[in-house]
């Protein structure tokens, strides 16, 4: 068994200091006695600290983030090592808030918390024997579909290749996805933001949704075409958007997703901040542990792929 070397930082938070130590690992002062660098922080200005930190000994380094695409785009993520996004550490809040965002729409809790008058037309629906359509079935989406089965509702997993995913009904490849439009009440977005998936919700998606369906946004903003989803939630074309993420983020005061009787918003909160260091330090002790028994970590990043 390796004994993975792995230094914490930019700060060794002493969670993630112990979960180390916990899988295995030995802890180091300085990158240059590193094979492996957990690192904590995700903002910007800090990863130059990360790229100088990197060195051909190097060989695994676990990101903070279970989005990738900022890392990319800065050049921090390279091939000459295995890199780890954090979605697994993430993925049971941010699927429990797809979920709550699922059901608000469905029970049309929005509409409630808005009324000032007491009327019982507000009537919502029901999850049992929907058909919810989870668009990118990684660990969150996963996470997700275990969730839905004990409330009586039946998951169309949508995955690049089009594997089969436990928990599901059915599993469809990317390719084919404008024949899953059609036939769910429910869909939840849970890809990651590439090239190809960039407005992957557009006129012509929102067109071919039910016009009772809900559409729900975990992912990234970017998958969705705002200025598009707005005309068809202004037109009626589909019941409301229940969303965590939008593009532009922060969206802007006085846009109208704000205030649209359709909409229900949050502001990219479905991984609580207040979770989100312990979750992550089980993450680095579990990755730690498979390292040093010599298995594949959870979360390997496939830069090509952009996720």
């Amino acid at each position: 068994m390796t004994v993975p070397q792995v230094y914490v930082g930019p700060v060794a938070e002493p969670a993630a200091v112990e979960a180390v130590r916990r899988g295995g690992g030995e802890v180091v002062a300085s990158p240059r006695e590193a094979t492996a660098i957990a690192w904590l922080d995700w903002r910007p200005e800090h990863r130059p600290a990360l790229v100088a930190a990197l060195h051909p000994g190097i060989a695994w380094v676990q990101l903070p983030t279970a989005g990738i695409e900022s890392w990319l785009a800065d050049g921090v993520i390279d091939d000459a090592r295995t890199w780890t996004n954090a979605s697994h550490a993430f993925a049971p809040a941010v699927a429990e808030h797809a979920l709550a965002l699922t059901l608000a729409g469905c029970r049309r809790l929005a509409q409630a918390a808005r009324a000032r008058t007491w009327d019982e037309a507000i009537q919502g629906t029901t999850l049992r024997g929907a058909t919810v359509a989870v668009v990118g079935a990684g660990a969150i989406g996963r996470a997700l579909i275990a969730m839905l089965a004990p409330l009586g509702a039946e998951a169309i997993a949508v995955t690049r290749r089009g594997r089969p995913v436990d928990g599901a009904r059915e599993t469809v490849a990317a390719g084919a996805l404008a024949s899953v439009w059609p036939r769910a009440d429910v869909v939840v977005l849970c890809a990651p933001a590439t090239a190809q998936t960039r407005r992957l919700v557009g006129a012509e998606a929102l067109a071919a949704m039910r016009d009772h369906a809900w559409l729900v946004n975990v992912g990234r903003g970017a998958l969705v075409d705002t200025d598009a989803l707005v005309r068809a939630l202004d037109a009626g074309r589909i019941a409301g958007a229940a969303l965590d993420v939008v593009d532009p983020e922060p969206l802007p005061d006085g846009h109208p997703l704000w205030t649209h009787p359709r909409a229900l918003l949050t502001p990219h909160v479905a991984s609580p901040r207040a979770v989100e260091a312990a979750t992550l330090a089980e993450l680095i002790g579990e990755n730690v542990a498979r390292l040093a028994a010599g298995r594949e970590p959870l979360g390997v990043i496939d830069p090509a792929r952009g996720y």
